[in-house]
């Protein structure tokens, strides 16, 4: 690990919690001109996912941060006018077209590597590049198919060139349609400017501790290089570098790093009321939410069913500036369903309705129902303020 040099400031646990708050959108007014393409310069990442409940999880988080945004306006935001494209950061995000040349690193690395999942047929990556030359933007299945027919790993020729070429960063994921990514050339879908700007390794992790730190406001070494799934040796070899100023927070065993601007101001405003995608960048990193909000995050999709505690998708209830409890939502046509209320106090009450009905009007339900409440006494009193709203 890098040597730090002395700190130039001390926070307090909530000074810390409020910095991180503000900086990820979720104190003080919301930028509502700036809009849904504003939270995403902001976060500089914006997590994709497969699962959809309420809505999926790239729209989500906008909604989180500005309130009820047009559904239908979201995709829209992202996609259209070559402001945004797909590539691998934290996991598959959504990306500022700005960013294009701060992964020159990993598409470089890409290249290099040795060896791959999947095999490359003779010829297959040269046809793929001619097809969306000569035909524009399309999808796996248009050029040739996704899949050999068997199991979902099994992919086609076709699809193995085209995703290989993604990760070269010769052909770009300009829009998800129907989920299906579209894809186009590079040369096409990136600006001039930037496709001709090449930076070597360092210059691109550098830039990207520096964006990360302030997407956080402050973090750990860890934190900050899970941010784009960075290695620590990365952070360590630029964080002098990156912009970022040295701190200590209390109770935080690791030392820290802060974003200059957001300790020139102390964090005031309105906090949101609002239900979290489990795949939000607030809380991607489980030591970090449990270290700031003193809340254990896990998704729970992928656990066996009867090992679920919270629940399928449960999104977790931020009011406050804290991290208040949690629902498992599900749908039946304009009801939506609590199938199980996690929540951590009474004081979690009053919240967990108020969200619970601003996220029923955004998907257009009219009603909602809860299943269960994990403290049976706060159940009726649950019932009553969703009915009271």
């Amino acid at each position: 690990m890098t040597t730090q040099p002395p700190p130039v400031a001390e926070l307090s646990a909530d000074e810390a919690r409020r910095i991180a708050l503000r900086a990820q959108g979720f104190l003080g007014a919301p930028d509502r001109r700036a809009g849904v393409r504003g939270v995403l310069r902001h976060l500089g990442a914006v997590q994709l996912d497969t699962i959809s409940v309420l809505a999926r999880s790239h729209e989500l988080v906008p909604y989180a941060r500005l309130g009820a945004v047009g559904r239908t306006a979201v995709d829209g935001a992202y996609w259209t006018g070559g402001h945004s494209f797909e590539y691998w950061s934290h996991a598959a995000c959504i990306l500022p077209v700005e960013e294009w040349p701060h992964f020159g690193f990993r598409r470089r690395a890409y290249r290099a590597r040795p060896q791959w999942y999947h095999d490359l047929p003779d010829g297959a990556y040269d046809k793929v590049i001619a097809q969306l030359r000569a035909e524009g933007p399309l999808t796996a299945t248009e050029l040739g198919g996704a899949k050999n027919g068997g199991e979902w790993w099994d992919w086609s020729a076709s699809k193995v060139a085209v995703e290989r070429a993604l990760m070269y960063g010769e052909v770009v994921c300009v829009e998800r349609r129907g989920w299906k990514r579209l894809y186009d050339l590079a040369e096409r879908a990136i600006p001039d400017a930037l496709l001709d700007t090449e930076l070597d390794d360092t210059e691109c992790v550098r830039r990207l501790v520096g964006l990360a730190g302030r997407a956080l406001g402050v973090g750990t070494r860890a934190d900050i290089a899970d941010y784009h799934r960075l290695k620590g040796e990365q952070f360590d070899a630029v964080v002098a570098d990156s912009g970022l100023v040295p701190v200590t927070v209390a109770g935080w065993a690791k030392p820290a790093w802060a974003d200059p601007e957001a300790l020139a101001t102390v964090p005031r405003g309105r906090h949101r009321t609002t239900l979290l995608s489990p795949f939000d960048s607030l809380i991607w990193e489980r030591a970090r939410t449990e270290r700031i909000f003193g809340f254990t995050h896990r998704l729970e999709a992928y656990v066996p069913k009867p090992k679920r505690i919270h629940g399928y998708f449960a999104m977790p209830l931020l009011s406050g500036g804290r991290l208040m409890g949690r629902v498992d939502p599900a749908r039946e046509g304009r009801t939506l369903v609590a199938r199980q209320v996690s929540l951590e106090s009474g004081r979690a009450v009053e919240p967990m309705a108020r969200a619970l009905r601003e996220a029923a009007e955004w998907v257009g339900c009219d009603a909602v129902r809860v299943e269960r409440v994990d403290r049976p006494e706060l159940a009726a009193p649950l019932t009553a303020a969703l009915t009271a709203g």
